[in-house]
């Protein structure tokens, strides 16, 4: 089950790149989750939610801006790679299967990056204009990253 979550959160982080740190952090933090004898237990500490939470922030605005790059450019789709990866290793963590989370992690972030990007460019074709998919996708990256957090436990 933790690997289906690990894949799910890097399918997340495809879409949001801070959006799944954030949640990692908030829920190792909340103790929804212990991984206080990982190697990745400083994502429960109250610095990385404060740090991923103002990132993901900022991605939420940011990502509206017309003069975004696209997530499939090299340093875009990289650090949702690297945040798929965290992301994963840090649910998996919680079971003692790390390295594999790491990997399930980098698998969903792939999945989501391109899924997302095509899932967008479809809803925006539909409506007209990329504002109200850009806000769509923000409102999935954000209830999927809670559900699976929450799911983790």
């Amino acid at each position: 089950m933790l690997i289906l979550l690990a894949i799910l959160i890097g399918i997340v982080a495809g879409l949001r790149a801070m959006t799944a740190p954030a949640a990692v952090a908030w829920g190792a933090y909340l103790g929804w989750f212990d991984i206080s004898q990982s190697s990745l237990s400083f994502m429960g500490s109250i610095w990385a939610v404060v740090i991923f939470t103002i990132l993901a922030v900022v991605e939420l605005v940011t990502d509206q801006l017309p003069s975004t790059p696209s997530r499939k450019v090299p340093v875009q789709f990289g650090a949702r790679i690297i945040m798929g990866a965290l992301s994963g290793a840090t649910i998996a963590s919680a079971g003692g299967t790390l390295v594999v989370g790491l990997i399930a992690g980098i698998i969903g972030a792939v999945i989501g990056t391109f899924g997302g990007a095509a899932g967008r460019a479809y809803l925006a074709g539909r409506f007209g204009r990329d504002l109200p998919a850009a806000l769509i996708e923000d409102v999935v990256a954000i209830a999927l990253a809670l559900v699976i957090v929450a799911a983790v436990s």
